[in-house]
């Protein structure tokens, strides 16, 4: 068993990322198509004259019926995966306290992604920083619970900045109980309250997992509805990755426990 039986489960839908009368240049909309390229999520453009301008509409087809799921500003999209690279979140720039995930990218749950890393590309694996981003966020304003996440190596946290600045404050200002998990090549602080787990198996080198649970007591609301949520990307060859996240609780879960009794 390992934790990439967790992405077999997930199974492809018929979703459309359509920009509506777009007036940004069309370097943008190339941008977003090349994002997307190669995923089961297509990247459409239609001109609507009874609609807002610079519009970004997630919509599923199934049996005929196209069915909108959720609405975005296209500049919520260049802020957050466009017209930023991951330094901007390596390096604290843009505090945990400061990001917005646009709602057309949370509503792409349950949906199976292969993405790749700077060089090959230099917008897909943004995708996943920024639910990482996103699911620590909702670890902090939750303020209790559980928040596991891996690093492959514990070190990455103490190398980059911006990580290091998001899980001290969860640390300081949270009751959230944060584990992580890594190659054992880094040991924090005593003051740096975090539980560490080291190990050398398929499931701590190649995994990157962000995984919140809310306490049995309490009622969680996330931003887009949620109490529970899950990223969970397994890299496949150097630099690229098979990844999908939920915020479905049985699978969150479930998730959650294979990584507490196996890690």
């Amino acid at each position: 068993m390992s934790l990439d039986r967790f992405l077999d489960d997930i199974e492809s839908r018929p979703l459309s990322l359509v920009v509506i009368n777009r007036s940004a240049p069309a370097q943008i909309q190339t941008m977003l198509e090349e994002a997307f390229v190669g995923q089961t999520v297509t990247v459409e453009e239609r001109a609507l004259p009874e609609e807002d301008d610079d519009v970004v509409v997630l919509v599923e087809e199934t049996d005929g019926t196209v069915e909108p799921l959720a609405t975005s500003p296209l500049s919520a999209l260049q802020e957050t995966i466009l017209l930023v690279n991951s330094d901007l979140y390596r390096t604290g720039t843009r505090g945990i306290e400061e990001f917005e995930l646009p709602d057309v990218l949370a509503r792409l749950d349950e949906v199976r992604f292969s993405l790749r890393g700077y060089p090959e590309s230099d917008y897909e694996k943004l995708l996943l920083i920024v639910i990482s981003r996103y699911v620590e966020r909702h670890a902090w304003e939750a303020g209790r619970g559980t928040l596991r996440t891996s690093f492959q190596r514990l070190s990455r946290i103490e190398d980059e900045r911006g990580t290091r600045d998001v899980y001290e404050k969860l640390a300081a200002e949270t009751d959230v109980q944060t584990h992580v998990y890594g190659m054992p090549d880094w040991t924090p602080s005593p003051e740096f309250e975090v539980i560490t787990h080291g190990g050398y198996t398929d499931d701590f080198r190649d995994s990157w997992f962000v995984v919140y649970t809310p306490p049995a007591d309490a009622t969680v609301e996330g931003r887009h509805g949620e109490s529970h949520v899950a990223l969970l990307a397994i890299e496949t060859s150097p630099r690229e990755w098979d990844a999908f996240w939920t915020f479905e609780p049985d699978q969150v879960e479930a998730i959650e426990g294979y990584i507490s009794e196996n890690l």
